[in-house]
């Protein structure tokens, strides 16, 4: 049986300050009015690589009763899994997502949001990749997300 994706020499030299630079020359202005906080780039327990990203919580991102919207949620995701696979391959490599399964757990108000992303496949002309979404307040997951991109 093949054990988690192990992660390339090149990813240890990929720093926190190099996804920070790619945040912000890669991504739509939209993107970053999220205020998105590369916090860490490093692979998992199992070896996994990927990225540990924060979202700040702001009023602008909740619906009416004060929730965070599912659709910055989902957005966060989306970009915490580009990090994460910028991380693994070492550098900016194009990519446009193919798929994006969200799986909602339980409402976040008024907290920060984490999202601990990880590559599960790094392949030539597609990857693969899962998101943890919890609660900067309690720790408590608020969404699974899985993703697979075209990479050009």
């Amino acid at each position: 049986m093949e054990g988690p994706p192990r992660v390339p020499n090149e990813t240890l030299n990929f720093t926190t300050d190099d996804a920070r630079r790619i945040l912000d020359d890669v991504f739509a202005p939209w993107i970053k009015d999220l205020g998105l906080i590369v916090e860490d780039i490093a692979p998992s327990p199992q070896g996994e690589a990927g990225a540990i990203l924060r979202m700040p919580f702001s009023p602008r991102l909740c619906r009416d009763n004060g929730v965070v919207c599912g659709q910055a949620l989902m957005a966060f995701a989306d970009t915490a899994m580009v990090i994460g696979m910028v991380a693994a391959s070492g550098g900016y490599r194009p990519m446009t997502t193919v798929d994006q399964t969200t799986h909602f757990m339980r409402a976040v108000a008024s907290a920060d949001v984490l999202a601990d992303a990880r590559v599960v496949r790094m392949g030539r002309t597609m990857s693969f990749g899962r998101v943890t979404l919890t609660s900067a307040s309690d720790g408590k997951p608020v969404a699974m997300v899985s993703s697979a991109f075209a990479m050009l």
